[in-house]
């Protein structure tokens, strides 16, 4: 076997699984098998292949790893650090906020086990969602569940709280926007908002560029810029003060394969714990009304 090639046309594959090449196409149009199509041709990456297999043995061998990337969220962020407590040295699970486009070519690569998105204002996320999913290989292996609705807005300091009756004070060079980086789903928001005002981002006067909520509400907080855009809990876990501009849903893509996995499970269940309730009324913003739900497989 070591001398298959780094990346296998399909009667390769075929013979690699012990499978007729017929069955190697179905599986990769189904999003089944890792794989890429180029120049009209599939190409099968071994590593993910046999990553794949591993995968596929008894529920997965990886039972004790979760990494999770995408959208940045302070409830997520609390839910796994309360996971990853409470397993000590049993378990690995991590969260990397890397934005929502970024996040989804992690999990197509195979690189993290989940991803959050947000991508759109709630009305839209229906359609929005599962248009943006579709854009990646493999999105037939993968579920989209809705974890909570949340508001998004203007984050700004408290002693600015009065212009936020003005949203439109703020649009010009005389305040300090920290912004956030190309592909994360605040980044679209924002500018879909200075669109819908007649404004565009070069009207900005943007000093800093951060790569997750918290490291923008922390700017702000710090006082190395005036305003930003971004989530509820994200003004509310560093006391700055917030205006509403939309609310949005805030969505796990789940491959189908580790879907039953039980810390995938633990993540779903955390969601709507009392605990978890609590801790969304202090950061603020936060609806739960269909908090687990399944809104999308790519099965459909």
């Amino acid at each position: 076997m070591s001398d298959f090639p780094e990346f296998m046309n399909a009667r390769q594959v075929a013979e690699y699984l012990d499978l007729n090449e017929k069955k190697v196409y179905s599986l990769a149009n189904d999003g089944v098998l890792p794989a890429t199509k180029v120049t009209g041709k599939w190409l099968f990456p071994k590593s993910l292949l046999d990553r794949w297999l591993l995968e596929s043995s008894h529920n997965g061998v990886f039972n004790d790893r979760l990494l999770i990337a995408g959208s940045d969220d302070p409830l997520l962020q609390h839910i796994v650090g309360k996971m990853a407590s409470a397993l000590g040295s049993t378990a690995l699970v991590g969260y990397t906020a890397t934005g929502t486009k970024q996040g989804l070519s992690m999990l197509e690569k195979g690189h993290v086990d989940m991803c959050a998105i947000h991508w759109g204002t709630a009305e839209e996320a229906r359609l929005r969602h599962p248009a943006l999913l579709q854009q990646y290989t493999g999105h037939k292996n993968w579920v989209l569940l809705h974890a909570f609705q949340r508001q998004q807005g203007l984050i700004v300091r408290p002693d600015l709280a009065e212009h936020l009756n003005d949203p439109h004070h703020f649009i010009s060079n005389d305040w300090r926007w920290v912004g956030r980086q190309e592909g994360a789903g605040s980044a679209r928001a924002m500018e879909e908002w200075l669109f819908r005002n007649g404004k565009t981002h070069d009207m900005l006067n943007v000093v800093e560029t951060c790569l997750s909520e918290r490291e923008l509400g922390s700017a702000i907080a710090r006082g190395a810029a005036d305003i930003g855009f971004g989530s509820k809990s994200a003004a509310g876990e560093f006391g700055l003060s917030f205006h509403a501009v939309a609310d949005e849903a805030f969505e796990l893509v789940i491959p189908k394969n580790i879907f039953f996995r039980a810390l995938v499970q633990q993540v779903i269940h955390h969601l709507d714990e009392p605990e978890t309730l609590k801790k969304s009324e202090q950061f603020g913003g936060y609806d739960f009304q269909h908090a687990g739900k399944q809104v999308w497989s790519g099965s459909q």
